[in-house]
Parts: C-alpha cells; structure tokens; sequence
C-alpha cells in the first residue's frame, strides 16, 4: 500500500508520532477500543474522516486478528507503508503487553477477592456504554452508503439477532450478512 498524500487532510509526521499515538490509544483501550480509536483517529488528530473510518474499521473486522490491531495496520501503511504498518502495530503492542503481564500477576494473587471481581463487572458495563455511544456517533456516516440507513439498520439489526439472540457463530453471520450487502452495494453503485 502506497502511502497517502493529501495536502488538507492531518497525517502523522513521523514515525515516532505514530508509534507513540497507537502507544496512548491502545493504554486507553482497555475493555473496548472502538470508541477510544474513533475519538482519537476521527475528532482529535483526524487523520480519517468518519466515512473513511467506518470503511477501514469494517475491513479491520473482517481480518483475521483483532480489530484494532489491524487497522492500526490500515492507518500505519496507508501513511508510511510497510515501515509504518508495523510502527503502529508495535505502538498498539508493546507497553500494553508489558502491562497485562504485570497485571496478570497482580490478578493470580487477587482473583477472589470479592471488590476486584466487582471493579471488573463496572469496568465491562463502561466499556459496553462506550461501545453504544461510539455506534450512535458514527451513525451519521451511513448518510453516505450507497445502501441508505434503513437497509444498513436492518442489516444491523439481522446481525445482532443472529448473534446475540440466535446464538449463531459471528464468522457465518458476518460472511452470510456481508456477503448479501456486499452485492446489494454492487447493485446499487454499478453503472
């Protein structure tokens, strides 16, 4: 992937600015990191656009790996290439791996301790709250799929029956769904 060059559009200008970005976004991540990377990549350093990280961060659900990382990946080589892809990668890596080892030790000593199991439980309701909140304010981008918000609510609303409530394995819900919108965009944007 070549790297990017648009003169309007904010990019990082280094290497070590975009290492110590994905350092910072991934330390705030803990529990869910889509509304922390869209807050950081969209409304502060915009170095996308909503539709562009709306775009970026369905492809980065579709890869193999975890989300984040690989559009960490995205941004990396979309700015700097190979070089920057593993840039941001090691940025979304190192520090907090160093720290879930440590907290993993801290854990192994304090697992049944009733006030540590309670501060997970708030912790998982924030991060699900963050979640909710991030997907109601990229809603505003579906203005500009080709599809138009009632077919791409549907399609959300099929996706968390099937999941949530069916039970259904996210991989085959995601390839039967995606694979449908997939052609029904092609319908719609074909000439």
């Amino acid at each position: 992937m070549s790297p990017l060059k648009t003169a309007e559009q904010p990019r990082p200008h280094s290497l070590m600015e975009l290492f110590s970005s994905f350092t910072f976004l991934a330390l705030q991540g803990f529990g869910g990191v889509l509304a922390v990377i869209q807050q950081e990549l969209v409304e502060r350093k915009r170095w996308m656009t909503a539709e562009e990280f709306v775009e970026n961060w369905a492809v980065a659900q579709i890869m193999p790996g975890p989300n984040v990382v690989n559009m960490a990946l995205m941004v990396g080589g979309r700015y700097f290439g190979l070089r920057g892809a593993l840039t941001a990668m090691a940025g979304m890596l190192t520090v907090p791996l160093i720290l879930i080892l440590l907290l993993g030790l801290l854990y192994s000593h304090y697992a049944s301790d009733p006030q540590v199991l309670g501060a997970l439980r708030g912790m998982g309701a924030v991060a699900a709250g963050l979640i909710i909140a991030s997907g109601f304010k990229l809603f505003a981008a579906l203005k500009n799929n080709p599809l138009g918000i009632p077919v791409c609510m549907a399609f959300g609303f099929a996706c968390f029956f099937c999941v949530a409530l069916m039970h259904w394995p996210l991989a085959y819900v995601l390839g039967g769904l995606g694979s449908l919108a997939c052609v029904q965009t092609y319908r719609k944007i074909k000439p």
